[in-house]
């Protein structure tokens, strides 16, 4: 199969996701639920559409699950091939480890926990037109100082890699997405890991290779963190992140078959309910996901938080921004807020009170 762009496709999905823990305890973090699918298929969705369709994946942390899910990719209109890490290798190691596996003359490199509406054709059009060793997707964001800065000149090209810092010079941060020529990617070191911010990307400017900057401002998410990874799924829901793989209409809410709602139960804020879970009779539950089988009590509010498989969550109790383990069970009257975590199968009595701790 030849990609219509003439582009191989090439999605890092190797990391544990320490940080969606403990979410990540029981998948990896491209393959949690999210707007009513695994996270990964709202990006092959894109690559697919983009006219993209040789797929090598990356792949380390619970290898396995990823070809037992998607398996040949045939049925996404995709040729997915899955390259396994023995050893953590970095972002650039990560890169050159799928070396083998690539036919075209170039690759657009995906890191797997990104939420991006870029025009994909677009990006590799300027890569072409510049003729650039290598072309980074470069998003414009509101408060740059949170990141790494890459500036660039008049005509695209960039001149710097610059740390984070108070008063960086641009808007422009690395948006984790980039497009090789197939020989530079060769060109890093293999069997050894390699950052490509700290290493790759400052060593090729050094040599006067070419980088050039796509530069955009449309949607760009990294949906790492659990409060990040909530939004993301509720904007998917509601159409302002783009997908085609979303199982249902947007709306203010994805209820997907299966699903028990009572009647004055209130599921709104891109929330989604997923097959076999229960929200109980005058319960409120908004911009929050719910994995299969989990249960929200009589009256309960669930705001902002992500409930796992078979999680039960008593009546009366009020969570806002919470993450709750798989089969974890909390009890009636109880109010969790800020960031707290509740790992997998723990419970906690009636009436417990935390903030912004694990349990």
């Amino acid at each position: 199969m030849t990609s219509e762009l003439g582009v191989d496709a090439v999605v890092l999905v190797g990391g544990r996701g320490t940080r969606l823990r403990p979410l990540t305890l029981s998948a990896p973090k491209p393959m949690l639920p999210t707007a009513g699918v695994p996270f990964l298929s709202h990006l092959l969705s894109r690559i697919r559409a983009a006219g993209i369709t040789h797929v090598v994946l990356g792949t380390s942390y619970r290898a396995e699950v990823f070809e037992e899910h998607f398996g040949d990719g045939s049925a996404l209109g995709l040729e997915l091939e899955y390259v396994v890490e023995s050893e953590p290798l970095d972002t650039g190691g990560a890169i050159r480890n799928v070396a083998h596996r690539l036919r075209a003359r170039d690759a657009v490199v995906f890191n797997g926990d990104i939420l991006s509406g870029a025009d994909l054709g677009s990006l590799v059009g300027a890569h072409r037109a510049a003729a650039a060793d290598v072309t980074l997707h470069l998003q414009r964001v509101a408060d740059p100082s949170r990141f790494g800065s890459v500036p660039t000149d008049s005509g695209g090209r960039v001149t710097a890699f610059l740390e984070k810092t108070p008063d960086p010079p641009t808007d422009q941060i690395n948006a984790g997405c980039y497009v090789f020529r197939r020989e530079v990617l060769e060109s890093i070191p293999a069997g050894r890991p390699v950052s490509v911010e700290r290493e790759t990307f400052p060593g090729l400017l050094a040599s006067g290779a070419h980088l050039h900057g796509f530069v955009d401002a449309s949607y760009w998410l990294d949906v790492g963190t659990p409060e990040a990874f909530v939004r993301g799924s509720a904007d998917l829901v509601r159409g302002v992140a783009p997908t085609s793989a979303l199982p249902g209409p947007v709306g203010d809410a994805l209820v997907l078959d299966g699903a028990v709602l009572a009647p004055d139960a209130r599921v709104d804020g891109g929330a989604t309910v997923a097959a076999g879970a229960e929200v109980g009779a005058r319960a409120t539950v908004s911009e929050s996901v719910l994995f299969e089988g989990a249960v929200v009590g009589a009256g309960a509010v669930v705001e902002r938080c992500v409930l796992g498989a078979g999680a039960r969550v008593g009546a009366g109790t009020v969570l806002r921004g919470v993450v709750v383990g798989d089969g974890a069970a909390i009890g009636a009257g109880c109010e969790l807020l800020d960031g707290a975590r509740v790992w997998p199968g723990v419970a906690l009595a009636d009436g417990a009170v935390r903030f912004s701790s694990d349990a």
